[in-house]
């Protein structure tokens, strides 16, 4: 039957789509790697990490037109035109966040406070762990896209959304306790240094909440 509808819809549309969040997470699984540089003061190194998050994030930028100059129209498609291409939209939006991410860092030379730093990696991390599962339930769109968005597939990916969600809900935590840790540290840094951190750990969850929104997206596709 899969065969039947993969023949009736013709190529998948989905295989741009996986290639895009790969190479957007990919930019954000550098992440953590670049922060670890900065706080050892390998600027050459974090120099190094930027510009591959900024290829990357070029690289994502010119999948992403492609995909919508290419998309096909078919009235065959499982699911709408317009909700893959919102989708894209919001992958692109990983890759986005982490190029300014690691511009910050490179132009202002952070590096994150001793007292707040083990934390903010762990926060890091997890993020980076939304992403990555953002990216399996991706993944599991040629599947779904043979069936018709139908069958156990459809199970699989609910079930990965949901980790994602929890995951999501462990970083929005996570973002609160650094921020009131460095509310208590505020007195002992430079004001400017202050508003940059404050800055780099909401733009940090907002990688987290991006690879919750393709869960969402994906949710949306189930519901068709």
């Amino acid at each position: 039957m899969g065969s039947f509808i993969s023949d009736m819809l013709g190529r998948s549309p989905v295989e741009p789509l996986q290639q895009h969040i790969k190479t957007a997470c990919d930019a954000a699984y550098l992440l953590p790697d670049l922060f670890k540089a900065a706080n050892l003061n390998d600027w050459v190194r974090v120099n190094e990490l930027a510009d591959e998050i900024k290829t990357l994030e070029n690289d994502a930028d010119e999948q992403k037109n492609h995909i919508r100059a290419n998309l096909p129209k078919s009235l065959f498609m499982p699911v709408p035109r317009q909700d893959l291409l919102e989708l894209v939209l919001v992958q692109d939006k990983v890759a986005n966040i982490s190029k300014q991410i690691a511009g910050m860092v490179k132009l202002r030379k952070i590096q994150i406070p001793t007292g707040l730093y083990d934390h903010f990696i762990e926060f890091v991390e997890r993020c980076v762990d939304a992403a990555k599962k953002a990216k399996q339930s991706v993944n599991e769109l040629d599947e779904l896209y043979e069936t018709g968005f139908r069958g156990a597939e459809v199970k699989i990916v609910e079930k990965l959304i949901a980790k994602l969600d929890k995951i999501e809900t462990e970083t929005d935590d996570m973002q609160s306790g650094l921020q009131q840790k460095l509310f208590s540290m505020e007195a002992d840094l430079p004001p400017v240094e202050v508003i940059f951190l404050y800055k780099l750990i909401d733009m940090m969850g907002d990688v987290a909440d991006q690879a919750e929104r393709i869960g969402r997206r994906l949710e949306l596709l189930l519901a068709k």
